[in-house]
C-alpha cells in the first residue's frame, strides 16, 4: 500500500479526539485574547503610576543620589510597582487559567514565591538595561536610538550566557540524567553538538508546568541539554531523542545568533518609533516628561509594548522558520519522523493544531502541529527505510 503523508497526518491529529481538539482550541484562542487584554491592563497600570506621580515621588527622595544610581533605582522600582499593580491579572492569566486547563499543578503559594523572585531579578536586570538606554539618550543626542541595537544584542547575549548558570537553577533543580538508555542516547547527541557530557541534565519542570519540555540553552561554551521530568516520565526514548534532536538543531544551526541579530534590528526600529511617538502618548497619559527622563519609563515601556505587539507577526514568522529548520535537523540526524510526530501531537493539547492561516501568521510562534507533522510524514515518505512506527489510534497524553 502506498504511504500517504496527508492521510497519516490527519490520523495523527484526529487521534486526539474531538473533545481534546475543542479544549485545545478554547485554550489557544483564549490565550490570544489574554495577550490582547494584557495591553488594556498595561494601559491601566501605566495610567495609575503616571497619574499618582509615583515615580516622581521616588525621584524626589533620590535627588541627592548620583545620576546612574538614581536612574537604576527609579527603573527597578517601577518594575516592582508594575508587578504589584498587575498581580491580580498575573494570578488569573498565569496561574488560575493554567490550572483550570490542567496545564499546571503548581500551588498558588509556590507560584507567588517564584513570581516574586522573577520580579526581583527582572527589576534588577531591567533597571540596568534602561540605565543603558537613558545613558544613550543623554549622551548620543537625537540619534540615540541607533545604538539601542548594540545595547540589546549585548544584553541578550549576556542573559543567555548567565541564565543557565545563575538564574535557571534558582527556579528548578537540575541534576545529571541518570545512567540508562536515555542518557546513552543523549550522550551520543551531545557529542555531535560538541556539548560536554557533564552538561546533560534533567530538571523538575513539573514544578511549574505539566507540559513536555526540553531545551538546549547557553552560548559561548555554556551550552547544556536539559530535559524536563515530565518528558522523562511520559515520553518514549524515541520521542526524547526526536525532541532533543530538534533542540540541538537550534543550537547547531546558530538560531540564537540569528535571533539576537533580529532583536537588535527590532530594538532600533521600536526605539526609533518610540522616540517619535513619545511626546504625543505622554500627553495622553497626562504627563509632560521627556523621553530622556527616567520618570517617564512607564510611558516608554507601554509604547514599546504596543509597538512590540504590532511587530509580533514578523517576529513569529522568523521564529516559525527556525522551528521548521530545527524539525528538519532532527529528521536528518535522528531519523525518527513518527516519534517526532507523536511528540508534536502532545503539544497540540495546548496549541491548537489546525489554526487558520491568518491566526497562525499573527499569533503562532511555532508552525501549526498539523503543518509540522505533515513535514515529518513527507520526510517519512521520501525515506521509507526509516519508518519504525505507525500513527496512533488513540489519544496520547503528555506535553513535548
Amino acid at each position: 500500500m502506498t504511504f500517504n503523508p496527508a492521510e497519516a497526518t490527519a490520523q495523527y491529529i484526529d487521534a486526539l479526539g474531538p473533545a481534546a481538539l475543542a479544549k485545545a482550541a478554547a485554550y489557544t484562542h483564549g490565550g490570544h485574547w489574554i495577550m490582547l487584554w494584557g495591553l488594556v491592563i498595561a494601559a491601566i497600570v501605566t495610567l495609575i503610576i503616571v497619574r499618582l506621580r509615583l515615580l516622581e515621588r521616588i525621584a524626589m527622595r533620590l535627588s541627592k543620589r548620583g545620576w546612574a544610581l538614581r536612574t537604576w533605582l527609579i527603573a527597578a522600582t517601577f518594575f516592582i510597582l508594575y508587578a504589584l499593580l498587575s498581580l491580580p491579572w498575573d494570578i488569573y492569566s498565569g496561574w488560575a487559567r493554567e490550572t483550570s486547563y490542567g496545564r499546571t499543578s503548581q500551588p498558588l503559594a509556590d507560584y507567588l514565591v517564584q513570581s516574586a523572585m522573577a520580579t526581583a531579578i527582572f527589576a534588577a536586570l531591567g533597571g540596568l538595561f534602561f540605565l543603558g538606554i537613558y545613558a544613550l539618550i543623554r549622551r548620543a543626542g537625537k540619534k540615540w536610538w541607533i545604538w539601542t541595537g548594540a545595547l540589546a544584542a549585548m544584553a541578550i547575549s549576556a542573559l543567555m550566557l548567565a541564565a543557565p548558570i545563575f538564574i535557571e537553577p534558582l527556579f528548578n533543580h537540575y541534576q545529571p540524567v541518570p545512567n540508562g538508555p536515555v542518557r546513552d542516547a543523549l550522550v551520543v547527541m551531545a557529542d555531535e553538538a560538541h556539548i560536554p557530557h557533564d552538561r546533560i541534565f534533567m530538571f523538575d519542570g513539573s514544578r511549574q508546568s505539566n507540559n513536555f519540555t526540553a531545551n538546549v540553552s547557553g552560548v559561548l561554551g555554556s551550552a547544556r541539554i536539559a530535559i524536563s521530568d515530565v518528558a522523562m516520565g511520559q515520553a518514549s526514548l524515541d520521542e526524547v531523542r526526536a525532541v532533543t534532536g530538534h533542540e540541538i538543531g537550534h543550537y547547531v544551526l546558530g538560531h540564537v545568533w540569528r535571533s539576537i541579530g533580529v532583536f537588535a534590528l527590532l530594538a532600533i526600529l521600536l526605539f526609533f518609533l518610540a522616540d517619535r511617538l513619545y511626546p504625543r502618548v505622554a500627553r495622553l497619559f497626562g504627563s509632560e516628561t521627556s523621553i530622556g527622563d527616567p520618570v517617564g519609563l512607564p510611558i516608554l515601556l507601554f509604547l514599546l509594548t504596543i509597538l512590540g505587539t504590532g511587530a509580533l507577526p514578523i517576529v513569529n514568522t522568523l521564529t516559525r522558520m527556525s522551528e521548521s529548520e530545527a524539525d528538519a535537523y532532527s529528521l536528518r540526524t535522528v531519523n525518527l519522523p513518527d516519534a517526532l510526530s507523536t511528540a508534536l501531537v502532545k503539544t497540540a493539547e495546548y496549541r491548537y493544531p489546525r489554526p487558520g492561516a491568518v491566526e497562525e501568521f499573527i499569533f503562532y510562534d511555532h508552525p501549526s502541529v498539523e503543518r509540522r507533522v505533515h513535514a515529518a510524514m513527507l520526510w517519512k515518505a521520501a525515506h521509507p527505510a526509516t519508518s519504525v512506527a505507525h500513527p496512533p489510534a488513540t489519544h496520547s497524553t503528555g506535553n513535548p
